[in-house]
């Protein structure tokens, strides 16, 4: 069974990256059907996703998270945030990707974090990954954290309003934050005042399809033109509960 699963995992992988417009050694698709094979053998035990077949973990799980590839910036020792990162998503497929960028990994679940330290550790990927402990409002107040990032990512966690305050915050000026989304436009009009008000400017907006499902994603650029004034994020549990408007 176990074998059985790596080989329906490597077919469904070798299928999805046939559209994905990089190519990947095979080394990488191995390291991405071993993330994956242990994110899957872990999800029996621990609620980790709710997309266990291999074609859906391909398409909605890992080409998802590559889609960032094509927006991303080209430096070498890029620093990327992935807020809320849950079982490491996008983080890890974008580290196994580009294992030259710099990556925190933020998540309030300990067990998450754990088990992401465990797969960092067996994909044994070079450069710097950091897991951090925390709700996003109090991590974002931390000085070795706030503004010291060029991307801040975040997927699946929560409507842009309240997510750009989850996120900005974290950036550095002329950075980014990246919001993962599927149809964007009533988010993002919704959104517009409190981005500027935390520092930031919606400077573009990418759409794409999923190559099987067809499901519509949105990648939402929002760059940092002014550091986030002190007063945010608010205090925990407050973004969510009173949003900015």
């Amino acid at each position: 069974m176990t074998d059985q699963l790596k080989q329906n995992l490597h077919s469904e992988f070798d299928n999805i990256l046939s559209y994905c417009e990089f190519t990947f050694s095979e080394q990488t698709k191995r390291l991405f059907v071993q993330y994956f094979y242990d994110l899957l053998k872990k999800n029996e035990v621990m609620n980790l996703t709710a997309i266990t077949d291999p074609r859906s973990v391909a398409e909605l799980h890992l080409f998802d998270s590559l889609t960032l590839l094509s927006v991303l910036p080209p430096d070498c020792d890029l620093k990327l945030i992935d807020v809320g990162t849950g079982a490491g998503l996008p983080g890890i497929p974008l580290k196994i990707a580009r294992p030259e960028i710099n990556l925190c990994l933020l998540d309030a679940t300990k067990k998450r974090l754990n088990f992401l330290d465990e797969c960092l550790t067996k994909l044994d990927l070079p450069g710097k990954t950091q897991l951090v402990h925390a709700r996003a409002e109090d991590a974002a107040r931390k000085p070795e954290l706030r503004e010291k990032f060029d991307v801040a990512t975040a997927r699946a966690v929560a409507p842009l309003n309240v997510l750009a305050e989850y996120c900005l915050p974290f950036v550095k000026p002329d950075g980014y934050f990246i919001a993962m989304k599927g149809q964007a436009a009533p988010e993002i009009e919704q959104a517009e005042k409190a981005i500027n008000l935390l520092g930031g400017d919606i400077t573009d907006v990418f759409k794409l399809k999923l190559p099987i499902s067809c499901a519509e994603r949105s990648l939402i650029l929002i760059q940092k033109i002014n550091a986030t004034p002190k007063s945010f994020p608010r205090k925990a549990g407050t973004p969510k509960s009173n949003p900015l408007i």
